[in-house]
């Protein structure tokens, strides 16, 4: 707690964040000292985005000079698809035939949704949750079955367990979760997946997982790599990479799955999109910068938890959650008017707030708006 608190008080310091504007380039108004002698910081001049689990710094240098590079192919159909996978086969450690490419992870969850509705049945899927698998699924009949968190905010896989019936077609896991940044402990997951896996399919969403940084954690693409035939890894270039507004996702999966997978997608990746993620992808300076910031604001939103009392979730992705003790709707329109975007409400937690991870100084700005308003 010291170590947290007293690293908030050294990044409300000019020279802090001097530091941070020089290595991520200038906020929107948010680094502006008008009292250099407490280290205050002015309004912004736009809303400083704060509520969609964003990268604040976009793609690296590197991926926006590969897109340019990529324009004078803009004319043609294809890409460099094969190459992108066999890069991913390399780091991942898993055949290149086991990899598709999406709009985003997005249209993988889409994809895994029409996959389990093609019969009738049910998903099982914890709650809170990102619930784009399901609404897909929902809208082609299956039944959801929303399995609460634990008390301790966790997804409880026994209880997951327990709600799975004989027509339960997938089991989707967020691992880390969204909204509440949690991780299943690894082998837990593991002894999940391989039960579970052996008559329906596991769709586990990894969206958030290079921002882990927790022993307990580990990814489930050694089962991929293995050859577990009815497990679905889900992966994004939309988090750390900073291509939210570039759509390009990943899946991973036995080629059998794949194939299936690759029947239901509606779309295909642009050749600029394909250029800046095989660049990014290589481009590891730039993913431990961002994961450097992105701990440097978490470190700033969790110590002022600490300092005042609040109730929070130990994060292990790039977005906070924690108790405002008001309606979050109240919080969102307060925040609002200091050019500060938050969450929408996430039941059943209505005073609870999600903050994304904008700039260790915009995340300065934060925490003085809210100590201003709430301590």
């Amino acid at each position: 707690m010291n170590t947290l608190l007293s690293r908030r008080r050294l990044l409300f310091g000019g020279t802090t964040l001097a530091g941070a504007a020089m290595l991520g380039g200038l906020s929107t108004g948010a680094l502006r000292l008008i009292n250099p002698a407490m280290g205050e910081l002015a309004a912004p001049v736009t809303p400083i985005r704060m509520s969609s689990n964003e990268n604040p710094y976009g793609p690296s240098q590197k991926a926006v000079e590969a897109m340019q590079a990529a324009f004078s192919q803009s004319n043609l159909y294809g890409g460099i698809n094969g190459q992108i996978f066999e890069l991913l086969s390399k780091i991942e450690g898993v055949p290149a035939n086991h990899i598709t490419i999406g709009a985003g992870s997005g249209e993988l969850l889409h994809a895994g949704g029409v996959l389990a509705s093609l019969e009738p049945g049910s998903i099982v899927s914890p709650y809170p949750t990102f619930n784009s698998l399901a609404r897909a699924a929902e809208v082609l009949g299956a039944e959801i079955i929303n399995v609460p968190v634990g008390e301790d905010m966790h997804i409880d896989l026994n209880a997951m367990y327990a709600a799975i019936r004989p027509d339960t077609r997938l089991v989707y896991l967020c691992n880390p979760n969204n909204p509440l940044p949690t991780i299943i402990e690894k082998q837990a997951l593991e002894d999940f997946v391989r039960a579970v896996a052996k008559d329906r399919l596991v769709f586990i969403d990894e969206a958030y997982y290079e921002y882990v940084d927790n022993p307990e954690f580990s990814s489930m693409m050694h089962l991929v790599a293995e050859g577990l035939n009815n497990i679905i890894i889900a992966r994004t270039a939309s988090k750390i990479h900073g291509f939210a507004g570039l759509r390009v996702g990943f899946g991973y999966a036995h080629p059998d799955l794949i194939a299936k997978i690759n029947q239901v997608k509606t779309g295909s990746i642009s050749i600029l999109s394909q250029h800046a993620a095989y660049t990014a992808y290589q481009d590891m300076e730039f993913q431990d910068f961002s994961r450097a910031r992105n701990k440097e604001g978490l470190a700033l939103v969790e110590g002022m938890c600490d300092e005042l009392g609040l109730r929070y979730v130990k994060s292990n992705a790039n977005f906070a959650f924690f108790e405002t003790g008001m309606d979050s709707d109240v919080f969102r329109a307060s925040m609002r008017e200091h050019n500060i975007m938050v969450g929408r409400t996430f039941q059943p937690f209505p005073t609870w707030a999600r903050v994304s991870m904008a700039k260790p100084e915009e995340m300065a700005y934060f925490v003085q708006t809210y100590k201003k308003l709430y301590a």
